[in-house]
C-alpha cells in the first residue's frame, strides 16, 4: 500500500447514524460520513471507492455547527447504499 492509499483510509472518520440518514440511504442511495476536514471531495470519493469497494457518482459536503465535515456520497445505481449500511452496522 502506498502512502497515498494509507491517507485515504484515514479520511472516513465514522458513518452518521440517524433517522434522517436512514431515510436518505433508502430514498437517495446515499451514504453519510463524518470525514477529515482537510479532505477534498475528490479525496472523499476515492476513499469511499477504495475502502467500501463501491462506485461513487457524487459527493456533497458541509461543515456542521460542531465544526465537523459531513459528506453525502451518492452511489452508482448498481450499488445499494442499504447493503453497505447493513455491512457497517447502521441498519
Amino acid at each position: 500500500m502506498s502512502s497515498g492509499e494509507g491517507r485515504l483510509y484515514k479520511i472516513l472518520i465514522r458513518p452518521v447514524h440517524s433517522e434522517k440518514v436512514l431515510n436518505i440511504i433508502d430514498k437517495e442511495n446515499t451514504l453519510v460520513f463524518i470525514v477529515d476536514r482537510r479532505a477534498s471531495k475528490h479525496d472523499i470519493k476515492r476513499a469511499v471507492e477504495l475502502v467500501l469497494g463501491v462506485k461513487a457518482v457524487k459527493v456533497r459536503t458541509l461543515i456542521t455547527p460542531r465544526g465537523e465535515k459531513k459528506a453525502y456520497i451518492k452511489l452508482a445505481p448498481e450499488y445499494k447504499a442499504s447493503d453497505i449500511a447493513s455491512q457497517l452496522g447502521l441498519i
